[in-house]
């Protein structure tokens, strides 16, 4: 080699070209390579020597390769009940084609997959009917299974501590409208077109695995202890706790819920046991009274 740079320009140099989703002469002739080394792929051999049996493009490609088998395996590890149901040869397509199309930003492999779900949501083919369909399921399960990671590297309530069904006990009726109650920062609500919780609990299991029928599926992710927890929910669970959340007032969130309630009769018989289900899963950090 001629002419030899400085170590840090060569290190994004080759960073640059090596995670260039195009390939390796693409890479080099990009603009953000040439920023740091202005050679064109055809002379690369005046930057990156060749071997005696590689040459200096086939010599890169190795890093190239690597690179991106290691991004594909990291996408294998977040969303492995997709992968199983996909078949890895199919899924390490799909993965390959959002690397492409939306190249990793990020310092952390933790990042990621960021924008894979919208990718998934942009590239699927046209839908058959108004009914959700196969594609649809696809895209709720690699929903599902990011939000779990997000939900294990979120804040937890390790130290905070939670409210528990006796600090609910203590409040006064009188206050009891009046109370806000502070969510956990690990809580996460989420809906989906299909029983993905359910589905994935199978793949956990080990159990024959198929797509199931569209069933609408309410479900709450928190962390305890470290250890993710899903909890399902039904509907009027969801959109109460959906309503606190957002802030509201105790008594503002129950009214909120009831107004959307198909039976009130049921709603009203079962608040009680779900303000002392969400304290019993430790939803809540703090409360506020009036």
């Amino acid at each position: 080699m001629s002419d030899p740079h400085p170590l840090m320009t060569l290190q994004r140099w080759m960073q640059s070209v090596i995670t260039n989703p195009r390939g390796i002469s693409a890479g080099i002739d990009n603009a953000a390579a040439r920023q740091w080394i202005d050679v064109a792929s055809d002379d690369v051999e005046q930057v990156i020597g060749r071997s005696q049996k590689r040459t200096s493009i086939e010599r890169l490609q190795v890093y190239g390769n690597a690179y991106f088998a290691r991004l594909v395996e990291c996408m294998r590890e977040q969303f492995p009940a997709l992968c199983e149901t996909l078949g890895q040869e199919l899924f390490d397509g799909f993965a390959l084609d959002y690397l492409d199309k939306r190249p990793s930003t990020s310092y952390t492999l933790s990042r990621l997959a960021d924008r894979f779900v919208p990718h998934l949501e942009t590239t699927r083919p046209a839908a058959e009917s108004a009914a959700p369909g196969w594609a649809d399921f696809l895209i709720d399960l690699a929903s599902f299974e990011w939000s779990v990671a997000q939900t294990f590297d979120a804040p937890g309530t390790e130290q905070s501590g939670v409210i528990t069904p006796d600090d609910l006990a203590q409040v006064s009726p009188d206050d009891w409208p009046q109370t806000r109650l502070i969510a956990a920062p690990c809580l996460r609500l989420h809906a989906y077109r299909f029983p993905v919780n359910a589905y994935f609990s199978d793949f956990r299991a080990g159990r024959p695995l198929s797509i199931p029928p569209a069933a609408a599926t309410w479900l709450a992710l928190s962390r305890r202890e470290y250890i993710v927890r899903r909890i399902p929910l039904d509907e009027s669970e969801f959109l109460l706790l959906q309503s606190l959340l957002a802030g509201q007032s105790v008594g503002a969130a129950i009214e909120a819920a009831a107004e959307q309630s198909a039976d009130f009769d049921a709603f009203a018989r079962n608040l009680p046991h779900w303000f002392q289900r969400f304290a019993g899963e430790g939803f809540f950090t703090k409360l506020v009274k009036p």
